[in-house]
């Protein structure tokens, strides 16, 4: 079986100022979707994990759509998140098949980016938004990079339908100043700090 996708969406936000100083560079954030057949929906299949293997190239490719939308340079980018809504007639467990297929390819292209790909996941219908969590690709604890970014896709998913998601940034929070491990401190040894 080959994933069929109806529909992808690609945006591109950039933040000037969260009400304080505009920032000399803006902070870019991104996410793209790709609303896809189902083919679990309206039944229980036990061996589901084959479909990793398929989504792996449409999550690679989406990866680098949105790697190219921020500027085509793994090196500006230093955030990522993925996430995923079934639609009604699937489980939360088929949008759980995103996790290695949409994590590797984001790491992959980033440069074996060391950090655990933050997720969420849910069942919703067309119009259901889903706030996709990101986190600095290297270091989670890295607090300036704790954020989300919501996506909604009008007529989507369908009832036999999942939207798949993968996010990313470029920078920190505007005006972040919560404290925590700086940027400037990341080891980089274990993806934590």
């Amino acid at each position: 079986m080959s994933v069929v996708i109806r529909k992808k969406q690609l945006v591109v936000q950039e933040v000037f100022h969260e009400g304080g100083p505009v920032a000399d560079v803006p902070r870019r954030i991104g996410a793209i979707t790709l609303l896809m057949e189902n083919p679990f929906a309206g039944k229980f299949v036990e061996d589901i994990q084959w479909f990793i293997e398929e989504l792996k190239p449409p999550g690679l490719a989406a990866a680098q759509e949105l790697l190219a939308a921020l500027g085509d340079d793994p090196a500006l980018v230093d955030g990522y998140g993925k996430g995923s809504i079934t639609g009604e007639d699937g489980e939360v467990e088929h949008g759980a098949l995103w996790h290695a297929p949409g994590g590797y390819a984001m790491r992959e292209l980033l440069g074996n980016a060391k950090a655990i790909v933050p997720s969420s996941k849910k069942v919703g219908g067309p119009g259901c938004s889903i706030d996709i969590p990101i986190t600095h690709c290297n270091a989670c604890y890295v607090r300036s990079h704790f954020d989300s970014f919501e996506v909604t896709v009008a007529d989507g998913p369908q009832k036999n339908e999942i939207a798949y998601i993968l996010a990313m940034s470029c920078g920190p929070r505007v005006h972040a100043r919560s404290g925590g491990l700086a940027v400037s401190d990341i080891k980089g040894e274990d993806g934590q700090r």
